[in-house]
């Protein structure tokens, strides 16, 4: 139960479940949960749920016990497994950062002594606090997930943990370290040049062309799922420089962020990529085509620069997640992006 904005432990280890079962870029927004939690319950035993595919981003992760991998493609018949495991666990917090029904339907239904997560969600009529979800006017994703477990959080530690907006973190261990260690000899600069979606995506021609005002003995390494692997072969062929690799497929999560760690910067589009960067701390250009920043799910890494047009475009932007094609045909707030936006490793 809440008690004057802390949960009450008791004599027991206090058991809590976080709720984020979305893809990876929202996953790595969440970890900032994970880290308030633990700092203001240290002993406590914090478990994560997630989507199956979603686990190696917490492999080694220091602060989870257990981690409760989901099955979408089995999404419902997975969906009474899940509950009957979350209710045998009796959780004392859940704290839900999805806003969708079926992770709702499991808060609700979960007999945890309290359950928090956003008024959007439709079953958040059931639990036991609801926050406000809003998007906009500069408000990062990280500070709306950090809201969740703000009433469970003293006073003191709100002011010594989230005076700023908290960066999201994760671990690569030594051997994720070691994997990457043999491509770190000399300075280098990574690529991640791919989206889920087109409208957000700078095209394939922009990065050869980006490439080609990088510093000439400047080892540039192309970075991505598997999917990504014929567009990174793209990019290298046309950027004829030797010193171009292709990565994409090769490396974990964890190795990825391990290799953008010590990059002397990190070319992203508004995607995954760039959470990944941000979550070690890495200097990151991130480009933005038909999304804006202002939608705050921007990069938090203490070096990072915003790229974007600087034409004015009344149809820019033209929704908060990114289209499979320009609605008017031109995409324009891709083509309007020049190299000398970036900024200069020379």
């Amino acid at each position: 139960m809440l008690n004057e904005g802390r949960v009450e432990e008791g004599d027991s280890v206090m058991k809590i479940l976080v709720i984020q079962t979305a893809s990876i870029g929202d996953v790595i927004l969440a970890t900032p949960v994970l880290e308030g939690l633990h700092h203001a319950y240290p002993s406590a035993e914090i478990d994560l749920l997630l989507k199956k595919g979603m686990e190696g981003l917490f492999t080694g992760h220091p602060f989870i016990r257990h981690l409760i991998v989901w099955d979408k493609k089995s999404k419902y018949s997975d969906f009474l497994r899940i509950l009957l495991q979350v209710r045998k666990s009796r959780y004392d917090l859940i704290i839900n950062i999805q806003r969708f029904a079926t992770t709702g339907l499991l808060t609700a239904f979960s007999g945890a002594k309290t359950t928090i997560g956003f008024s959007k969600n439709p079953f958040s009529f059931f639990f036991s606090k609801q926050i406000s979800h809003r998007i906009g006017k500069g408000i990062h994703e990280v500070e709306r997930n950090v809201s969740l477990i703000r009433p469970v959080i003293s006073a003191g530690q709100r002011a010594e943990e989230f005076g700023s907006i908290p960066r999201p973190k994760l671990y690569p261990s030594p051997a994720d370290e070691a994997t990457v260690s043999s491509y770190k000899a000399i300075p280098y600069a990574t690529v991640s040049p791919a989206s889920l979606w087109f409208t957000k995506q700078y095209p394939a021609e922009k990065w050869v062309e980006l490439i080609g005002t990088l510093p000439a003995k400047l080892p540039v390494y192309l970075l991505g799922s598997g999917s990504d692997v014929s567009l990174c072969d793209e990019i290298k062929t046309a950027a004829g420089r030797d010193n171009v690799s292709v990565l994409a497929g090769q490396l974990s999560f964890l190795e990825s962020a391990a290799l953008m760690k010590d990059a002397r910067m990190n070319y992203t589009n508004d995607s995954a990529p760039m959470h990944l960067a941000t979550a070690v701390d890495a200097p990151t250009s991130v480009v933005y085509c038909s999304t804006i920043p202002e939608f705050g799910f921007g990069p938090l890494s203490r070096q990072h620069w915003i790229i974007q047009t600087r034409k004015e475009l009344r149809c820019r932007p033209c929704g908060l997640h990114g289209k499979r094609e320009c609605p008017l045909q031109h995409f324009e707030c891709a083509a309007g992006i020049t190299p000398d936006q970036f900024p200069s490793l020379l």
